[in-house]
């Protein structure tokens, strides 16, 4: 075991030298590449949807469920079951559901 005045010697070795990591992001605005059928968050536009249940019933997960509020039917969606899959996305006939 290292004798605890071992650290500060280590300390005033390095506290001159150069860095050794860099700063990320490199530059401020620098866009992520993302690639060909990359699949990010769910976004839901409740004002398009029309309560046709269809991302319910393809949702392989069983994320999402439909339930009923003053508007009509809406789904639910459980981010934490979800795998990402973009089904529901896919069969949305109004396309309420899209992937970011």
């Amino acid at each position: 075991m290292p004798k605890p005045g071992y650290m500060i010697g280590e300390v005033y070795k390095n506290l001159l030298k150069k860095r050794a990591t860099i700063l990320y992001p490199f530059k401020e605005k620098e866009l992520v590449h993302l690639p060909e059928g990359f699949r990010g968050k769910l976004v839901f536009h409740r004002d398009k949807c029309i309560g046709c249940q269809m991302c319910f019933r393809v949702c392989p997960a069983q994320a999402i469920k439909i339930i009923e509020d003053e508007k009509g039917k809406r789904p639910v969606f459980f981010m934490y079951r979800c795998i990402y899959c973009a089904s529901c996305a896919e069969y949305c006939p109004v396309k309420a559901i899209e992937v970011s």
